[in-house]
């Protein structure tokens, strides 16, 4: 005779319906000094790290030159297309006629540029998941910096879920952007190292 036990079943079949507002809101609230993302249905939560905040705000001082301030997000709720990402990219920069869906959060459409710092703990997310989920969204320029090997990588032309132009570099060579929709060079002299 085989017992079945209706209730753990009733709750694998549910486990599947989880949303990311639904796992957002079980992380409430979230550590001061936190910053919490989900990858393919994964919670990452990595520390804010001084280093992380330079390269990060140097980024947006240079964007502005180019962005309205509306124009840009650091840290915030982004969703992306595949199995439940929601990101809190360290830039992202939206096109001017950006407007929230109607979920009340911008819209991974209207992304013209990202950035992600890398961190240790969730460098496999920045250079793996995230890096295909922001091609698969058609971002179309998409900067990975990593403050603990000195070297930037940009990627554009995205198709499907991977970038088709890769282009790696030292810190102190110029991100020369100028042929993107983003349309300016972004010095790295000023990146510290980890």
């Amino acid at each position: 005779m085989t017992v079945v036990d209706t209730d753990r079943i009733d709750m694998a079949d549910t486990s599947d319906e989880r949303t990311l507002d639904m796992m957002f809101e079980w992380l409430e609230p979230v550590p001061e000094g936190f910053k919490v993302e989900i990858a393919e249905g994964n919670v990452y939560m990595s520390p804010q790290r001084d280093t992380h905040w330079e390269i990060t705000f140097d980024i947006l001082e240079q964007l502005r030159t180019t962005y309205e301030r509306r124009q840009l997000k650091t840290d915030v709720r982004i969703d992306f297309p595949g199995l439940l990402n929601g990101f809190a990219s360290a830039v992202a920069a939206l096109s001017a006629d950006a407007a929230k869906g109607e979920d009340g959060r911008w819209r991974c459409q209207d992304i013209e540029f990202v950035a992600e710092v890398i961190s240790r703990s969730t460098a496999a997310n920045d250079y793996g998941s995230k890096k295909a989920a922001y091609a698969l969204a058609g971002v179309p320029v998409h900067l990975i910096v990593d403050p603990y090997t000195g070297t930037w990588h940009l990627h554009t032309l995205p198709k499907d879920d991977e970038y088709r132009s890769v282009l790696s570099l030292d810190f102190g060579t110029p991100v020369d952007l100028t042929s993107t929709v983003v349309g300016l060079t972004l010095t790295t002299d000023a990146f510290p190292r980890d």
